[in-house]
């Protein structure tokens, strides 16, 4: 090869590389590889690879809000509006909200043992996306629901076109036996639900930025949900989950209810509902189901969240708590939390994190419309003595989560205070991770003239 057209062929390298290396991020590439020097007959061109995890693979941040609320079986009303505002911290908005209820009807024989209804999902689902799509001036939007008979159903992104938008949202049965639709009021919102699960009055509701839908590959959206109340099967007590994949990321969010009572042994009834949340909570691939590395149990995901009204409660006398949080010494309290014992000791969620506690217990209230805890001295007539507790709690597993805040909203509306925490995590590029190598235009090998 002559002097001239080696010159050619390094300027194109050259102008080829400073473009790659104008559009990646330069701590995520690596070294310029030659194969590790193999013959010059197998040399048809250089790649650049990536230093862990394989070819070119990206990390990139999002922010999750996870929440948990027990509303005491109270359905949503218009006032909420601004009680949902303050809770969702929209000042500093994320890009996905996990919202998990607890008693969103009330646990009566008729509403435990019946069929489900979903009215009250519904209207939670509605005040939570004008909420969340009327603070950035977008529509929000209005589901259509059909019951949900089968926990093994897949999400399928409908198109959108500019002369007219298609039912936005689909759920579709492994079977084709039953959907749910969502569609769009007048104009597409902020926020898009992404999953909505209720068993009894436990609820999950998952909804995401319509913007990640097109910068990330979601797929997998799947449900579950395990009963584990009443002869260990009937759903005033249990979970349900949402399991789904953001990019080459597996996430699974579970909202649970676990067994109340503040007597000795009462934490180990609690425990053991954990252990069958852990143990039947799937989520089962269809024979033609091509994504086969997705995960079928919930530890089986790269980061997990598990929040709700999970009912451990306090190694303590009733008035020396009460002591205790007069003078808001969180961190002495703390060392007789139940949860916090069983995370240190291992009995339950062994490798899970919680973040530091610095709010004050938010169960039980003497009512609705109330900032005094139920109980104590001197007690009053027909009020439940009950020991004040960190009921509502909010866990995560799994590398690459990061907790920015954890703190309680001071909404009255029902004996709880709503729980939330904000977390920023590392999604893989999938897009990124499926190329292989990078290829740099083919040359021959450099000969001496």
């Amino acid at each position: 090869m002559g002097n001239k057209e080696r010159k050619s062929r390094r300027k194109v390298f050259r102008l080829w590389f400073s473009k790659r290396r104008s559009r990646a991020d330069a701590s995520h590439l690596s070294e310029i590889s030659d194969d590790d020097g193999q013959d010059d007959e197998c040399m048809n061109g250089l790649s650049v690879r990536s230093l862990d995890r394989g070819p070119c693979i990206l990390n990139n941040e999002l922010r999750i809000f996870v929440g948990t609320w027990n509303v005491a079986g109270r359905s949503p009303v218009g006032s909420l509006a601004v009680d949902l505002d303050e809770w969702l911290n929209l000042k500093e908005a994320a890009d996905i909200y996990v919202l998990g209820f607890q008693e969103i009807v009330p646990l009566k024989p008729k509403t435990v043992i019946g069929a489900e209804d979903p009215t009250e999902a519904t209207n939670w689902n509605v005040l939570i996306g004008k909420t969340l799509n009327s603070k950035y001036g977008g529509a929000w939007l209005t589901p259509m629901v059909n019951p949900i008979t089968n926990d093994d159903y897949r999400y399928y992104q409908a198109a959108e076109s500019d002369t007219r938008l298609r039912s936005d949202y689909e759920i579709v049965s492994a079977r084709g036996q039953s959907r749910t639709e969502y569609k769009i009021s007048d104009c597409v919102g902020s926020y898009k639900l992404m999953a909505s699960k209720k068993m009894v009055g436990v609820f999950i509701s998952v909804w995401m930025r319509r913007t990640l839908l097109k910068k990330y590959c979601v797929s997998e959206v799947k449900v579950s949900s395990v009963a584990c109340g009443i002869m260990g099967y009937l759903g005033n007590k249990g979970s349900v989950s949402v399991s789904m994949s953001i990019g080459g990321t597996s996430f699974c969010f579970v909202a649970a209810h676990l067994a109340s009572g503040e007597k000795k042994g009462d934490e180990g009834k609690r425990n053991r509902q954990v252990t069958e949340i852990f143990r039947r909570t799937s989520f089962p691939r269809p024979s033609e189901d091509c994504h086969k590395n997705h995960p079928l149990t919930i530890l089986g995901h790269d980061q997990i969240f598990w929040f709700g009204d999970l009912n451990y409660r306090l190694y303590l006398e009733d008035n020396l708590a009460r002591e205790l949080i007069k003078k808001k010494n969180w961190s002495a309290l703390q060392e007789f939390d139940q949860l916090g014992k069983e995370l240190e000791d291992g009995g339950v969620f062994q490798g899970w994190q919680e973040g530091d506690i610095e709010f004050a217990p938010t169960y039980k209230y003497s009512s609705s419309n109330c900032n005094r805890y139920s109980g104590g001295l001197p007690s009053r007539a027909g009020e439940k003595q009950r020991t004040p507790a960190w009921c509502d709690r909010i866990l995560w597993h799994g590398k690459g989560v990061k907790q920015l805040s954890y703190f309680r909203s001071e909404s009255k509306f029902s004996d709880h205070r709503p729980v939330s925490a904000l977390f920023s995590v590392l999604v893989e590029d999938q897009k990124c991770a499926h190329s292989s190598l990078v290829p740099f235009p083919p040359f021959s090998p450099l000969h001496n003239s």
